[in-house]
């Protein structure tokens, strides 16, 4: 019983902060972030939390798609930045959507959770132990981030995607086939000091700015450009997929260059890459499926499109899934 996105939808805060934001707050400047991210303008949301960029993507979704919040089995959120460390956010979520008869839970993989939460929302389905599950990917990463900070507050936004996965009858499309990694030795490179059990929030903690993100640039650099292009590589090979069969690689969104290296690596052409990088930064969980959505609403997604989702984050966690998109 083949699993497919049945709908997809997605939100950004409408306040825009352009690179030149950070001039003259950190030693940077527009041209040095271009350069080696990519980006040019991200969002960030200057009220709410992660639910409330959560519930207008649902929305959408759940419109397109001309059902009920009460029709929904399963809410999976992926996000590093929820509401509340308990409840989980998708337990927030559920109560602003009104999805009475849903149960879920949060993952946690950084910038790849939303794959990890595809590749479960799928099983779910395949299994029959849901019949709709609502796969999220959201993060408010300005809540956790050190605007003092020149190798990190630069490169993430805010936002959230997400996608309603069902069983359908037509064999020709679905979720086919995922890889999904994780080596815990990479934790030491990208990581939030204190909050959690092994050094819980004190004054020193906070006086020593130990709340926010940590990243050791260069190491997580290394390893991404490697893990997200060889799992990618892995995907087509398993599958027997060619590069010039492939519509579109929907990649992670943390930096132009890994992208581009992943992009080579497949042998594929440029404009077969889905790329937002440039208007909303690292959006960590929200990363791909705002990419799905923005090019599903733009018309440019067409069923029987064959898409490679790869992804490399904090943990390390990295992951390919491959999709052959079944909506019009």
């Amino acid at each position: 019983m083949p699993v497919y996105i049945s709908s997809v939808g997605h939100y950004v805060p409408p306040e825009i902060f352009d690179n030149t934001y950070f001039e003259g707050k950190i030693d940077t400047t527009d041209q040095w972030i271009r350069e080696r991210t990519g980006i040019i303008e991200r969002r960030f949301a200057t009220s709410g939390a992660t639910s409330d960029l959560i519930v207008p993507a649902v929305e959408q979704c759940l419109a397109k798609r001309g059902i009920s919040p009460e029709e929904i089995d399963v809410i999976l959120v992926a996000t590093i930045t929820p509401d509340n460390i308990y409840p989980s956010c998708a337990a927030t979520v559920q109560k602003k959507i009104g999805a009475k008869n849903a149960w879920g839970y949060d993952i946690s993989a950084a910038c790849s959770g939303f794959m990890y939460a595809l590749a479960t929302g799928t099983g779910m389905v395949h299994s029959k132990l849901a019949k709709k599950v609502l796969v999220i990917g959201a993060d408010k990463m300005s809540s956790i981030l050190d605007f003092t900070d020149r190798n990190t507050c630069i490169l993430f936004g805010d936002g959230a995607g997400c996608c309603l996965l069902e069983y359908t009858e037509d064999e020709t499309i679905g979720v086919i086939d995922s890889l999904l990694h994780m080596d815990g030795e990479g934790g030491k490179y990208l990581y939030q000091i204190a909050g959690g059990s092994a050094k819980p929030a004190s004054l020193e903690t906070v006086e020593n700015r130990e709340h926010f993100v940590y990243q050791d640039g260069k190491n997580v650099y290394k390893h991404a450009v490697i893990g997200m292009a060889e799992v990618a590589v892995d995907m087509m090979k398993r599958n027997n997929i060619k590069p010039e069969e492939i519509a579109f690689l929907v990649p992670h969104q943390a930096n132009l260059r890994i992208i581009d290296a992943t992009r080579q690596r497949m042998g594929i052409a440029p404009d077969k890459v889905m790329i937002n990088i440039q208007k909303y930064g690292n959006t960590t969980a929200g990363t791909i499926p705002i990419c799905l959505s923005e090019w599903y609403y733009d018309k440019k997604l067409k069923k029987g499109d064959k898409l490679i989702l790869a992804s490399f984050g904090a943990g390390f966690t990295w992951g390919s899934i491959y999709i052959v998109w079944g909506i019009d």
